[in-house]
Order: structure tokens, then C-alpha cells, then sequence
């Protein structure tokens, strides 16, 4: 069962109710939401991963397990590099990704990523079926490790199945360099 997370919660209300009305039903709706989500769903709102004041407000953006890796920074910091609005919970349905992809005329993007089985494959689907050629870089993700389930082992499966291609972080570079 999720943690004690709040909600917010919009509601449309006859004009005759009440404030008493409204309050029960905020009660009841909102005890019923906590019965809903996701294991790691529920752990990113233990763990305070949505707690932005805003999309446009980078205040504790850096450390906050939603930025990158200080070795990236440099890469992705250098002024041409397009970054898209964050996902919300695992695919790009949410951001505009794909617009950004499209403005630019790009059609193949590479993936990785730290949620293999999660965001990385939600994201890959999505990709798919908008159009866009995926090629999915097999050491640059990883997979939450639970008991009852090889996560890493059942995004590779996915991948292999629906990626246009699978390959190496060293044969996607390799690649790359002969472009």
C-alpha cells in the first residue's frame, strides 16, 4: 500500500453541495487513489522524484535523481544539445519529445537509460509506434532488482523484439564514428 503521498485532486461538484458534500467526497476520493499505483511509482513519490515547483524551475533540479550524471553535464550542457520536457511516469506520451525529435527532422534515436524495464522500454514503444527507428544500447541501462523477476533480462527480451536494433555502447560509438 502507498505511503501517506497527498493528492491533488480537482472535482466538479453540483452547485447545490455543499462544503460538508465536497470534503467527504475529497476524504473518499482520495483514500481510493492511494489503493492505485505502481510499486515504483509509489517509491519516485516516497522519494520526492515529482517534487518540482514547476517545469520551468531548475531549484533542486541538480541531485535530485531526475538530473544527469556530472560526467554527462558536459556534453549535454553545451549549449546545442535539445533537451525535452521530463516524463512523468515512464514514456514520452507525457513531454514533447517526438515534437522536438520531428522540428529537427530526426528519425532514429539511440536509447539508454537507468530504468530498463520502465522508462527505457516505455519510452522505445512509444518511439516505435510514433515512427521513429530505435536502437537500444544493451549496457547503457540498468533494471531494478526485486525478488521473483530478472527485470534487466525481460527488457532485453522486449528490446530485441521491437528495437529496430540491440548493440553495444562500443558498436553504437563505432558506428557512429564511420558516419
Amino acid at each position: 500500500m502507498p505511503s501517506d503521498r497527498e493528492y491533488e485532486l480537482v472535482f466538479i461538484v453540483a452547485p447545490t453541495a455543499t462544503d460538508e458534500d465536497v470534503e467527504a467526497l475529497q476524504t473518499q476520493v482520495a483514500e481510493l487513489a492511494k489503493e492505485f499505483g505502481g510499486t515504483v511509482e509509489n517509491l519516485m513519490h516516497e522519494i520526492h522524484m515529482f517534487d518540482r515547483s514547476g517545469p520551468l524551475n531548475m531549484d533542486g533540479f541538480k541531485g535530485s535523481g531526475a538530473d544527469w550524471l556530472d560526467v554527462l553535464s558536459q556534453y549535454i550542457d553545451d549549449g546545442k544539445t535539445i533537451i525535452a520536457s521530463p516524463h512523468k511516469v515512464y514514456g514520452p506520451e507525457s513531454n514533447d519529445l517526438a515534437l522536438q525529435l520531428r522540428k529537427r527532422g530526426k528519425s532514429k534515436v539511440i536509447l539508454g537509460g537507468m530504468s530498463a524495464n520502465l522508462c527505457v522500454e516505455a519510452h522505445m514503444r512509444e518511439l516505435v509506434e510514433q515512427g521513429f527507428e530505435v536502437a537500444c544500447v544493451s549496457d547503457a541501462r540498468a533494471a531494478a532488482a526485486l525478488p521473483g523477476g530478472d527485470f534487466y533480462q525481460a527488457a532485453m527480451l522486449n528490446f530485441r523484439m521491437i528495437a529496430s536494433s540491440v548493440q553495444t555502447t562500443d558498436e553504437i560509438v563505432g558506428q557512429l564514428k564511420n558516419l
